[in-house]
């Protein structure tokens, strides 16, 4: 039995259920007696208290998500580092991960690729501009919930992009099929290590398949440093030249030819999404030679890549579903293949010795042989360093609770922290819960009963989606396997928490049809949601923009403008343009000294488009803002609480970069104009010396 379902942490978090085994952790389902909502805890394993490593990496995730607030991200509350217990406390997001989606769906198409990309990008684009790198993204940690959004997850390796100190081992972990060349190397990363990462889930949603796989991790980690995915485009000739462009320029094993940042990625995909027929000219694909389509092998002797429509002749197939095209360089190229070919193996030495030693974290391990053992036993155990999934299986030839099957079969070759189901016995006496969900007070009872659960006890909690008297969950939950004596716990919802809801954070509606954003909108708890329709090449009714920003505070009354495409465009479009914002926040500590925070407010002509709490500790805070109509507009970007603001005129005829530099700011109550900006920020850089 585990240790802590049932139990109450810190007489706030009630532990209802395991949600998920990791190789560190524990995450567990839980009720917030404080906040009234439920919530995920991940508990650091018992074992591992003593490990520095595993410690300073649980903390570091605790810190890495404290700094982000992005409706793309998986939201913390709480933390404790006690000597005994270590947890983290984060929304409890009910959904599937994107490689389960994957695994079932198989590739996804196109359209869905670009949507889930963009969400991607953006969470990473927030979570850069605030100095962090993911260093981990794979379809394993992005959740995805059953509205199409997505969350990140999982910052456990997350580093600080500005950190002076660093280990190998810090530079080398990752899990293999995604981490980037500089990753595979043990070099340093950076936030464009996160992009390349972004390209194989991308390529892998495409294709329904990693771009590159092997029986081991070394070979796996050798094939990302030198090796060629084969093209998404003769997979599926469907798939936008355009999009297979943005994967690839994404996957670029020098960072320095990758795109530079998740924005710069982010509106290659818009582009994209506007216009499924835009081709890109990127300067890193032209080569002097004639038209042809080579190899990443070729571009390690070659001056660089190339991309065109039209390769010549293929002129072999390799085993390994590359391609190669002839090449008229071909002596020169002979000659340095040969010199890769020797750095190559001292690379395959190198990375050897690290899986033996440890130093390379994504080591590939032969899966021990589980049948037989006792599953309880198992997963107490700190030998594997396995994500074991439990699925119950009745039987009267095994007694209860021990494993008759598993997946991946015992033998196989399995990288650190994967997932593997074992298939544990249960008394053919014992019974599945059944699923209540939504029933009242009477017919829970009667399908209890029919099932042999007389052993059952009601109880309240409220709930926000589910009507007043009707079940919410059981715990156990249903199609857990119990015996009949077993006490059945039946949450009953006790209707909307009867807390005044003041502020609520306006989601991310971008994307999904009018319908499906109305109805998120107003699941959300917003009431005034008025839809504007703008001429677009984009699908009939699907969201184009919205007002107040995602991630801002707005409260259940305010007015939330969604635009929508119509679908067509015609001679009376108004223009269009975008505005990147950048925001430089001051370093301000309070009186204990730390950061303080403050509401970052940017207003278009009077209305509200973005308010959000901000950390002023000297880092930049970045927003979107999408412009329509024909005349210039006003916009005024103000920390309220210090008193800093500036206001910028913007036309809606080009797209533009604006900068505004609060850094020299204290906490004085001090106010500017785009006039007179330079002359009062030097002031304060002054006084503040």
């Amino acid at each position: 039995m585990d240790n802590y379902v049932g139990k109450r942490l810190d007489g706030r978090y009630e532990i209802q259920e395991i949600v998920g085994v990791g190789g560190m952790s524990v995450v567990y389902k839980a009720y917030d007696n404080v906040d009234d909502r439920v919530v995920a805890v991940k508990i650091l394993k018992d074992e591992f208290l003593t490990n520095d490593d595993f410690v300073r990496r649980f903390k570091n995730e605790s810190k890495a998500i404290a700094l982000l607030s992005h409706p793309n991200i998986v939201k913390v509350y709480d933390v404790s580092f006690g000597e005994k217990l270590q947890y983290i406390v984060m929304e409890y997001v009910d959904g599937i991960t994107l490689k389960e989606y994957i695994q079932k769906q198989g590739a996804i198409t196109w359209n869905d690729a670009l949507f889930f990309t963009t969400q991607i990008l953006k969470a990473l684009q927030h979570a850069h501009d605030k100095g962090i790198v993911h260093r981990d993204i794979k379809p394993q940690n992005i959740i995805l919930l059953p509205n199409g959004n997505i969350k990140v997850a999982d910052f456990g390796i997350a580093r600080f992009s500005r950190s002076e100190t660093r280990t190998l081992t810090d530079t080398a972990i990752g899990s293999v099929h995604y981490i980037s060349p500089e990753q595979a190397k043990g070099e340093f990363t950076d936030e464009k290590a996160d992009i390349y990462s972004v390209g194989v889930v991308l390529y892998e949603m495409l294709a329904g398949k990693v771009p590159f796989e092997a029986e081991s991790a070394v070979s796996v980690a050798l094939m990302q440093l030198q090796n060629n995915a084969k093209r998404l485009t003769e997979i599926n000739p469907d798939i936008p030249l355009g999009l297979e462009q943005i994967c690839i320029h994404a996957m670029q094993k020098d960072p320095k030819d990758r795109y530079q940042s998740a924005t710069e990625m982010l509106l290659d995909v818009e582009e994209v999404i506007n216009n499924p027929k835009t081709v890109f000219d990127y300067s890193c694909f032209v080569d002097k030679s004639p038209t042809k389509y080579i190899s990443d092998t070729d571009k390690i002797t070659a001056e660089t890549p190339v991309i065109n429509e039209k390769p010549i002749e293929k002129a072999v197939d390799s085993d390994e579903d590359e391609v190669e095209y002839y090449d008229p360089d071909h002596k020169k190229k002979v000659i340095s293949a040969v010199l890769i070919g020797i750095i190559i193996l001292v690379t395959a030495a190198v990375l050897l010795v690290m899986a033996i030693t440890g130093s390379f974290k994504t080591s590939t391990n032969t899966l021990d042989n589980f049948v037989g053992f006792s599953y309880d036993e198992l997963i107490s155990s700190n030998k594997y360093d396995y994500e074991f999934v439990l699925e119950q299986k009745k039987t009267d030839e095994v007694e209860p609770g021990i494993v008759v099957d598993q997946s991946p079969e015992a033998g196989s070759k399995v990288i650190s922290g994967s997932q593997v189901k074992l298939v544990v016995s249960a008394s053919m006496d014992d019974i599945n819960v059944p699923n209540i969900y939504n029933l009242n007070d009477e017919k829970a009872k009667k399908a209890l009963a029919n099932e042999g659960l007389t052993n059952y006890k009601f109880t309240t909690i409220s709930s926000e989606t589910v009507e007043e008297g009707l079940v919410v969950y059981t715990e156990p939950k249903a199609g857990t396997v119990v015996s009949s004596d077993t006490q059945i716990v039946v949450f009953v919802s006790s209707g909307p928490t009867t807390k005044e809801v003041v502020n609520i954070e306006v989601p991310d509606v971008t994307g999904l049809k009018q319908e499906g954003a109305r109805a998120f909108l107003e699941k959300m708890g917003f009431k005034n949601v008025n839809f504007v329709t703008q001429d677009d090449l984009r699908p009939k009714g699907v969201v184009i923009s919205q007002s107040p920003a995602a991630g801002s505070s707005a409260t259940a009354d305010d007015k939330i403008k969604v635009v929508i495409s119509s679908g067509e465009t015609t001679t009376t479009t108004k223009p269009t343009s975008k505005v990147s914002l950048s925001v430089s926040l001051p370093k301000i500590v309070d009186e204990s000294g730390e950061y303080i925070t403050d509401t970052l407010e940017v207003t278009i002509d009077g209305e509200t488009y973005l308010n959000q709490a901000v950390t002023l500790n000297g880092t930049n805070a970045s927003v979107s803002i999408t412009l329509d109509g024909e005349n210039e507009a006003n916009v005024k970007v103000s920390l309220t609480d210090i008193g800093a603001l500036e206001t910028k005129t913007v036309s809606p005829k080009k797209s533009m970069n604006l900068k505004v530099d609060f850094s020299g700011f204290s906490n004085e109550k001090t106010t500017i104009s785009s006039n007179d900006s330079q002359t009062v920020q030097a002031s304060n850089v002054n006084g503040a010396q």
